[in-house]
């Protein structure tokens, strides 16, 4: 890096305090030597780092721009002032600042590897899978490129070679969860299902405490099959899940919510936001568009932290809970006019429990709406899927609801999305508490 001022050992010991999480100290010192020399570029690049870190993202932009025009060839500046603008969104910005980087410096693999996540935000991906490539050719052993070439992959649907890049990234990184995770649902998608069990039994090796690992061999296998996914396999899962998630059942053409919005127009055809409403398993909060319009008060209850926060981003909910539904459910005797359920009970096996949970929080007269994956018929009430998810037969659905008090049972055959390439059957639900 030609730069005439680089900064010296003050500096130096700046960004060591930096480094190791001292930022108060840091950010005092980085703005004690710029006011005796405002051009130190390392000080302004490292100070607009910590500004982003502390929230303060307009404030690193601006710090670390005047870092680049005073030093035009700072190649990491130019790096990490495109993961600022990326973080905020300013994708097009943040695709000028990486290739800003490669320009003066091709091989920096950490340049590449953060355009190729821009370009595939900008649906890009044939340009992104380039640059991933480039990344992995500077540094063969860049498994955070290897992971993210790996999710592009499976996205476009090249499967094969997705498996080959996560295991790649479990090569270099054995005990990386999201590799783990990644690489036996493609191998699922892709019909290895054998394969699929084998990378099961490799991660909990690795992590016998896994309860993604666990759940999930249980459903490729049928052996111990639980009667419910455990709420520790459903926060991992859709902690997980939560940053992409719209996104990726956008992509399936997810169905449910679409399905029981209809069904409320036609049962509660004229929205006066009269009702208590519990969405119940809300997730990033699909349904609150439709619920809102209903509602007095709109509660949104889940068990996974990171789809409350994309749920609380919303501002649709009056409260949110973060707790398993069954437990929830149980608190609020008579509570609730309306009870939607979308996708969450497919994660519970035997509905007994969750059914007469829901028939006591309801009022007199109360609605349950809710979807199910359904099962061929057969001499199984439920069974746990490859998917994770559990099917129901309807038989079973229509004696539990029948067994835990509800009246006016509808059940209608649906279509809840697309999977490897197929329609998933579901049932679309709704019962009463009697008045």
């Amino acid at each position: 890096m030609s730069v005439s001022r680089h900064g010296g050992s003050e500096t130096d010991r700046a960004v060591s305090l930096h480094r190791s999480g001292h930022l108060t100290r840091a950010r005092r010192l980085y703005e004690e030597i710029l006011a005796r020399d405002p051009d130190d570029v390392r000080a302004l690049h490292f100070l607009g780092v910590l500004y982003h870190q502390s929230g303060q993202s307009d404030r690193a932009i601006e710090s670390i721009e005047r870092a680049v025009a005073l030093a035009p060839d700072y190649a990491d500046a130019h790096n990490n002032l495109g993961n600022v603008l990326k973080e905020t969104r300013r994708l097009d910005a943040a695709f000028v600042a990486y290739r800003r980087v490669v320009d003066l410096d091709p091989g920096h693999a950490d340049a590449w590897n953060n355009l190729g996540v821009v370009l595939r935000a900008q649906g890009r991906y044939d340009e992104a899978d380039q640059a991933y490539v480039r990344a992995i050719e500077a540094r063969p052993t860049h498994a955070a490129a290897w992971l993210n070439r790996g999710h592009l992959l499976a996205r476009m649907r090249r499967l094969d070679e997705a498996a080959a890049a996560y295991s790649r990234v479990l090569e270099l990184r054995p005990r990386d969860t999201a590799a783990y995770d990644a690489l036996t649902r493609t191998l699922y998608r892709a019909g290895r299902v054998e394969e699929a069990i084998a990378v099961f039994r490799q991660w909990l090796t690795q992590d016998p405490g896994s309860s993604i690992a666990r759940h999930m061999l249980a459903a490729c296998t049928g052996a111990a099959a639980p009667v419910r996914a455990s709420d520790a396999y459903v926060r991992d899962t859709f902690d997980a899940f939560a940053a992409d998630f719209d996104q990726v059942l956008d992509h399936l053409g997810y169905r449910a919510p679409g399905l029981i919005a209809e069904l409320l127009d036609r049962l509660l055809p004229a929205p006066d936001r009269s009702l208590v409403i519990a969405d119940a398993g809300c997730g990033t909060g699909l349904c609150a568009d439709f619920l809102r319009p209903r509602a007095k008060r709109l509660i949104g209850v889940d068990l996974s932290p990171g789809m409350l926060a994309k749920a609380r981003a919303r501002a649709q909910y009056d409260d949110l809970a973060e707790a398993e539904l069954s437990a929830w459910l149980a608190t609020q005797a008579q509570a609730v006019d309306l009870i939607v359920s979308a996708d969450t009970l497919c994660y519970l096996g035997s509905l007994e429990q969750p059914l007469s949970a829901a028939r006591r929080a309801l009022r007199p007269g109360g609605l349950f709406v809710f979807t199910l994956e359904r099962q061929d018929e057969d001499a199984r009430d439920y069974r746990l899927t490859p998917s994770g998810r559990y099917s129901h037969a309807l038989p079973y659905v229509r004696t539990a609801l029948a067994r835990s008090g509800f009246d006016r049972i509808e059940i209608g055959d649906v279509v809840l999305r697309r999977e490897n390439g197929e329609d998933v059957p579901g049932l679309l639900v709704r019962a009463s508490r009697p008045a």
